[in-house]
């Protein structure tokens, strides 16, 4: 199955209601640090494509870029590491956002029963943790609140490290967007916003990725 762009993929599910950080697609090392400088460093600088669908096992993603040479370093890097099987390549230039909690939300075909809506704890624990929850969609906000109080890692939720708790309405916002994209948009196969960092309480998925039929 063919995917978007993480660039294309934010779009499509941010039409629904997705919130996602501002963010600038370029094309040149250049017009990055200008983004960059427009954005405020430090940022987030990464490789995209509609082919690039796992940049991290690739290296192309740089974390913490915290000034103009260090942003046109990196951009020549990625741009030079770019392959003629990745096809038409940019460069997304995000805000470095940090957080002490990560989330996992999506969207999965079941083969029994349809699409459902996941939710669950992500980051390092997510793998041992095992700790998802999942609605057939269409959902209402209150199943959405509902998949919320199903994960059994709840004190993730509330104040943490002298973070104040995760907005849960912001939460059911991303669940309901995610929901509605998979009524309005029979193309979508799956989506994944794989983190999404809580910044002051605030859900912020940083990453994207829709597959289509």
């Amino acid at each position: 199955m063919p995917t978007l762009s993480e660039a294309d993929s934010k779009r499509l599910l941010a039409t629904y209601g997705v919130a996602f950080p501002s963010e600038h697609e370029v094309d040149t090392a250049e017009a990055a640090v200008a983004a960059a400088e427009a954005l405020g460093l430090p940022v987030v600088l990464k490789l995209g494509g509609a082919a690039i669908a796992h940049k991290t096992e690739r290296g192309l993603v740089r974390l913490g870029l915290a000034d103009p040479d260090a942003v046109r370093e990196a951009a020549s890097a990625l741009l030079a590491a770019a392959t003629p099987e990745d096809g038409p390549v940019h460069l997304l230039v995000a805000p470095m956002l940090r957080g002490n909690r990560e989330l996992i939300a999506g969207l999965h075909h079941d083969g029994q029963f349809g699409m459902t809506v996941m939710l669950g704890v992500g980051g390092i624990l997510a793998e041992a943790l095992a700790d998802v929850a999942f609605r057939l969609v269409p959902i209402t906000r209150q199943d959405a609140a509902d998949m919320i109080d199903d994960l059994a890692t709840q004190k993730l939720f509330g104040e943490l490290r002298g973070e104040p708790a995760v907005d849960r309405e912001a939460l059911v916002d991303v669940l309901i967007g995610l929901s509605d994209a998979a009524v309005a948009d029979a193309a979508i196969v799956s989506a994944d916003l794989n983190p999404l960092i809580v910044v002051d309480g605030c859900p912020i998925a940083v990453d994207a990725l829709v597959e289509v039929a």
